[in-house]
Parts: C-alpha cells; sequence; structure tokens
C-alpha cells in the first residue's frame, strides 16, 4: 500500500488569509487590480511585477469596491476592480493567470488567484440570487447577505477532482477533444451533487474510459482560479476492464509506460503535472 506525499509546493512566504485589516499597521500594501479576469502589471523582459497604491490613484482607481485578502508577511494585500475604461499605462499591461505563471512572483501569483475569484462572485452577487434585493457584504464573514430575506451567498467554488490512475509502471493519460494534437492528461471531473470524492473519482474514470479503481488515495489540492475551480487530487490502482473512451469528450486514451516515451503533457503550473511528476519519479512500482 502506498502512501502518496502532499502535492502542495513548499512555500517560504507567510500568507494569513483575513476579512478585515488587523489593528496594527502594516509596514506596506500590495495591491492586485483587474479588469474581468486579467491582472494590470509592470513588466520588464519576463518579469511582471505590481503597481503601487500611487499608480492606482493616477488612473483614477475606484477603491469604494476595493477588498481586503489578508497580510503577506507584514503587507496587507488588497483586491480591486479597474475602470473597464481604463488604458494600461506605458510599460505596464493587462494579463490573464496563465500568461503571468513563472512572472509573477510566486507569492503574488497566489494571491492574484483568490483576488480574481473573489472580484468575481462579488460582480455576480450584488442582487439576492432568491427574491432580487440588493445585497450587502456580511460583516463577520466573506458572504454576501441580503437585508431583505437573509440569503446568505458565500463565494462560488467548484470541487473537481483529478486522477492519476496506475497499473504496475504504467499510468492513465487521455487526451481531451478540446485539447491540442499530441496532448494528453490524467482524467479529472467535477463532483456531482450527493457524491463522495472517492465516488467521484470512481465515476469519473468510469464513464470516460469504462475501467475499474481499487486503493483510491487522496494526493493533494489545488487552487485553480480558471474560473473557481478547487481540484482535489487522488492516485488510484487499476482493477479491471478495458480502455473504451468515452467520444463525446475524450478522443484518446492509453497507458503510458514511466520508462518510455511520453507525449506532451500539462505544466508545472497543474496539480496534473505534479501527479505526472510523482508517479515517473516517486511511485513505487506495484503490479495490478
Amino acid at each position: 500500500m502506498h502512501e502518496p506525499p502532499s502535492s502542495a509546493p513548499d512555500t517560504a512566504f507567510r500568507f494569513l488569509p483575513a476579512l478585515h485589516p488587523p489593528d496594527e499597521a502594516p509596514r506596506a500594501a500590495l495591491w492586485f487590480p483587474f479588469r474581468g479576469d486579467r491582472l494590470l502589471v509592470r513588466v520588464a523582459s519576463e518579469r511582471a511585477t505590481l503597481l503601487d497604491y500611487a499608480e492606482l490613484v493616477a488612473l483614477g482607481t475606484d477603491f469604494e469596491w476595493a477588498h481586503y485578502l489578508g497580510r503577506l508577511d507584514d503587507l496587507d494585500c488588497y483586491t480591486v476592480e479597474l475602470d473597464p475604461i481604463v488604458e494600461p499605462p506605458a510599460e505596464t499591461v493587462l494579463e490573464g493567470l496563465r500568461a503571468l505563471y513563472g512572472r509573477l512572483a510566486d507569492e503574488h501569483y497566489s494571491i492574484a488567484g483568490r483576488a480574481v475569484q473573489i472580484l468575481l462572485w462579488d460582480q455576480t452577487h450584488r442582487f439576492c440570487g432568491r427574491c432580487g434585493q440588493p445585497t450587502a457584504n456580511a460583516p463577520a464573514e466573506r458572504a454576501k447577505l441580503c437585508p431583505s430575506c437573509g440569503l446568505l451567498s458565500f463565494p462560488r467554488l467548484s470541487p473537481a477532482v483529478i486522477m492519476l490512475v496506475q497499473r504496475g509502471d504504467e499510468f492513465l493519460l487521455a487526451r481531451n477533444r478540446a485539447f491540442a494534437e499530441g496532448f494528453y492528461s490524467v482524467l479529472a471531473g467535477f463532483v456531482e451533487p450527493g457524491e463522495s470524492l472517492e465516488e467521484a473519482v470512481a465515476r469519473e474514470v468510469r464513464e470516460e474510459v469504462d475501467l475499474e479503481l481499487k486503493d483510491v488515495r487522496y494526493f493533494g489540492s489545488q487552487p485553480w482560479p480558471f474560473p473557481h475551480s478547487l481540484m482535489i487530487g487522488f492516485t488510484a490502482h487499476y482493477a479491471s476492464g478495458q480502455i473504451r473512451p468515452q467520444t463525446e469528450e475524450i478522443a484518446e486514451a492509453a497507458w503510458f509506460n514511466r520508462h518510455g516515451e511520453l507525449p506532451r503533457l500539462p505544466g508545472k503550473l497543474s496539480i496534473a503535472r505534479r501527479l505526472i511528476d510523482w508517479f515517473l519519479t516517486e511511485s513505487p512500482s506495484r503490479e495490478s
């Protein structure tokens, strides 16, 4: 029986999420200004950095709708939505988070993923989904409160399972019909109401490739702000069945040997790649 290690990357920074700023004054603040799902950053060569408060003031930023995110070491962190008519100043650009991976500092990238989800939730929950009345920020938790009917609406999260299935020295990869030619990944899918995470893993694999599993084990998780998923990783061993791809969604699926040639794989950003790298370098071989 194997025990997959946590997939959470080591971090040298300390971020404490919070709803309100602490009483003691920060050394300074970090701002995460978005327009839609794109972050305004300063670019130099292949690096991207955040703008400071004075630069956002100069852009006419409306801070009324700013959200406090928490404290990174001794820096308070905020996010704010930019006016749609704002033009990026010279040497700045609006970039999506996928394009900023590896260019923005890791600690800033992680907080930016939190920020864009909170802004999206704020923009889409300003009116009650039950009675249509304007909502207000709840005083003690990150939620929208309807003063009329009392409905609480929390930031949306869509849990999805992602799993590496192994058979001895082989592991399962598939090419979704939405993927580019030659690009493969592990299987994944959203959790349905009323099922456990382990049940979701078994159902997704059964639906997509018609295989049965055993030894389903938790691996780790990753926030995935595209737009508001939480990826929950698992490993599992093949139990029975022949690969029969669900043709509406899966173009190809096959077993690949850890010692053989591999197709094009997901980038380092994703937990999919961390699952694959774990199997290739750390997973003990075991015959099914």
